[in-house]
């Protein structure tokens, strides 16, 4: 028996809120809505490809504990430079694009829930797309997760 498919479960305190990041922010969409009365209680956010992942509201307090550290998540976006514009001008704290010494450029943001997410690509395509003309290096106005 092989596994086809893992849709991880990210949980949130406030899942309106938390869309801002994951709709907004990612370029991801919603369906399968799941409410208790007007409250929305679960959902399911993906790029229609290969990225798919199940919020649902989380269990206890909705305060973030402290030294919760919850889930980390490493994206590869199309345009590195361009998701970090869009989740800054959404009003998200980002780090520096960062090249590190392991062969990859860097980003940091932590959303919502406290959670941080890494967004990375290899530096030397990055490089090589510049050199190749590209100014933009891939920089799309939709994500491509």
């Amino acid at each position: 028996m092989t596994v086809e498919f893992c849709t991880p479960v990210i949980p949130s305190a406030n899942l309106e809120k938390s869309l801002r990041f994951w709709v907004q922010g990612l370029g991801l969409t919603t369906d399968r809505e799941m409410r208790d009365e007007d409250r929305l209680i679960g959902c399911m956010v993906h790029n229609g490809r290969h990225s798919y992942f199940w919020l649902n509201q989380r269990a206890g307090t909705p305060v973030t504990p402290p030294n919760y550290e919850g889930i980390r998540l490493y994206w590869a976006p199309a345009d590195l430079y361009a998701t970090r514009e869009r989740l800054k001008e959404l009003g998200y704290a980002v780090s520096d694009i960062e090249e590190r010494d392991y062969g990859q450029t860097e980003f940091f943001v932590t959303d919502d829930d406290g959670f941080t997410h890494c967004f990375g690509v290899d530096t030397k395509e990055l490089a090589d797309r510049r050199t190749n003309g590209d100014q933009h290096a891939g920089r799309d106005s939709v994500l491509d997760l």
